[in-house]
């Protein structure tokens, strides 16, 4: 956070903030290739640069936290790629620094955060199984996944992990076991198809899980649908008690087999006070959704609920 940046903790209990979009969209809008199994997560070693932009364009746009791009950044899939681990955790170290850098470079005078994204396991898949979940792995399996890789973003200092894209409870529990200790709160997000988690489960179960997490200091959804949101954040604020998270997609429907987004946007910031009203406090896009959109939301949320 800058230096006169309260804990967003405290932020979030005094109002609403915006979160940023999409990493990968404004990545390619500048001209990046991300058809690479590592996405945006490859220009953390080969365009450093081209990420300090991206998070730039956000901060600047109205966002007050920006999403690092390690969400598919992960021992496992750096791996794959010839990249050692000494290598991968230095990578998912820059990629907190990077957005550090953004935040010192843009001319905002309000606090800034950043939140170091941890992708869920499927994401390193790359073959959408992130959209479906039940990977076949235990609990402990994922854990073991996922500590790792969440102990060195923690190390980094960001001011909150983001624990999102999650599809359903098992990994969710794998999570919350992989937080623990680390010294940096975290939010919960999972990504729903109406009323339940990507893998079927109902929503009331799966916000159940961190309702009594200490280091959880909001829950919420995000890479789903617009028109899913307002009833998944109210269930979120009534089981947890806690601020919630949203941010979905653009509407825009994910063709894993493609690799291609496919239909019409349905992201307006018309629905921004209907999400604040059910109990958001934190709120942005993901995938497709890019800086314009974002300063409608950052204009949407100075504006009265």
């Amino acid at each position: 956070m800058t230096s006169a940046a309260p804990l967003l903790s405290a932020a979030l209990a005094a109002g609403t903030l915006v979160l940023d979009g999409g990493m990968s969209n404004q990545l390619e809008s500048a001209g990046h290739d991300l058809s690479d199994a590592l996405w945006s997560a490859r220009l953390l070693a080969d365009r450093p640069e081209a990420v300090v932009a991206a998070h730039l364009a956000y901060y600047e746009a109205g966002a007050d936290v920006a999403i690092t791009a390690s969400y598919q950044a992960t021992f496992d899939g750096f791996a794959r790629r010839g990249i050692g681990r000494e290598r991968a955790a230095g990578l998912m170290t820059l990629s907190v620094d990077l957005a550090r850098e953004a935040a010192r470079r843009t001319r905002a005078a309000r606090p800034l955060w950043v939140a170091a994204s941890a992708g869920p396991y499927g994401a390193m898949l790359a073959d959408g199984s992130e959209y479906r979940g039940r990977y076949g792995l235990t609990v402990a399996e994922l854990e073991r996944f996922h500590r790792p890789r969440l102990e060195v973003l923690a190390a980094a200092r960001p001011d909150v992990l983001a624990l999102e894209t999650v599809p359903d409870t098992d990994e969710a529990a794998a999570l919350l076991r992989a937080v623990r200790g680390l010294g940096v709160p975290a939010w919960l997000s999972y990504t729903v198809a109406g009323d339940r988690t990507r893998a079927g489960q109902p929503l009331e179960e799966a916000f159940a899980l961190a309702a009594d997490a200490d280091e959880v200091i909001a829950v919420g959804v995000n890479c789903c649908a617009p028109e899913d949101v307002a009833r998944a954040v109210e269930t979120a604020a009534r089981v947890t008690g806690k601020p919630v998270v949203a941010y979905p997609n653009s509407g825009e429907s994910w063709d894993a087999g493609a690799r291609a987004w496919t239909g019409g946007s349905t992201f307006t910031a018309g629905r921004v006070r209907a999400w604040r009203e059910a109990g958001a406090r934190l709120i942005g896009g993901c995938c497709r959704v890019g800086p314009e959109t974002i300063g409608q939301v950052a204009r949407a949320v100075a504006g009265p609920v």
